[in-house]
């Protein structure tokens, strides 16, 4: 009997889940990443507007004597949409690795422009490294990590100094970055939804993370799908890893080829770890990372 029970509990899983990839594939992701879940907080604020909230997820047991390693995820969207319930299966497939993760949601356009979308990213940083010893993590540990527009927000926050000073910090309490498919160098702009983040026609040239690799040489693993038409990958992620490497920086490339834009980051998922070792690779480079210090 409890073999059937079983039985019919994951035909009606696979049901749901075809259902959903259908309808929504982040939904199908997450229910199934939802299945042992970490998840331990939901709509916490990190500022007092409406968009600056987070989840959290954090791994089963106790935290070791030195604290989980943290990180802090921006989702991508063209800085035009997005919201954080759409990337639990990140957060999820990360803790089960033994990592403490804040998924923060963050002002977009049309409400903001460049820059507000880094504020909100700098004062969730602050946040994060004043609440880590209270989840059980290591402020001395905090990786900034983003996925496409979400990478963008990481590098600048990790790569120019602006920011986080103004939040009370430097690039230099961070213990590293991962940017997953990010734009680093897209000017001219020809996306007209990201033309109006920018202020076209009055870009800032040095909105371009690109313009700030002697920064902080930061250690930082770069990632893309050599599949994806969306964001060159070479343009952007070869090149950006190249010129960190230039100025000393310890960097990590990978390139997944037949990987496109969005499976650079879906395969972090339960259901499609196969595709690529994206998860393999995001967990060693964040559990390797040395803590920032005293």
């Amino acid at each position: 009997m409890k073999v059937v029970w079983i039985v019919s509990g994951l035909v009606a899983l696979l049901v749901a889940v075809a259902g959903l990839v259908a309808a929504s594939p982040a939904a199908a992701l997450n229910l199934l990443a939802a299945v042992d879940s970490r998840r331990v907080a939901e709509g916490q604020a990190y500022g007092p507007l409406a968009r600056q909230r987070y989840d959290l997820y954090r791994p089963a047991g106790a935290a070791p004597a030195g604290g989980w390693p943290l990180v802090l995820f921006f989702y991508g969207g063209a800085w035009n949409r997005g919201e954080r319930a759409d990337y639990r299966f990140v957060g999820e497939a990360l803790a089960a690795r033994g990592i403490v993760v804040m998924v923060a949601d963050y002002r977009l356009h049309p409400e903001v422009r460049y820059p507000d979308f880094l504020r909100d990213g700098a004062a969730a940083t602050a946040h994060a490294l004043a609440m880590a010893g209270q989840w059980g993590a290591s402020p001395r540990r905090l990786v900034l990590m983003g996925h496409s527009a979400g990478a963008y927000n990481a590098a600048m926050l990790a790569l120019d100094a602006r920011w986080l000073r103004e939040a009370g910090h430097r690039p230099a309490v961070l213990a590293g970055w991962v940017g997953l498919a990010g734009p680093y160098d897209f000017l001219p702009i020809t996306t007209p939804e990201v033309q109006a983040v920018f202020h076209l026609p009055a870009v800032p040239p040095d909105s371009q993370p690109i313009r700030h690799v002697g920064a902080a040489p930061l250690p930082a693993l770069l990632a893309a799908g050599l599949a994806d038409e969306r964001v060159n990958p070479l343009r952007n992620t070869r090149q950006l890893a190249a010129a960190l490497r230039q100025q000393g920086a310890p960097v990590q490339l990978r390139e997944y080829a037949g990987l496109d834009h969005g499976r650079v980051l879906a395969a972090l998922a339960r259901p499609l770890q196969g595709l690529a070792p994206v998860l393999d690779d995001v967990a060693g480079f964040v559990l390797g990372l040395q803590d920032t210090g005293p």
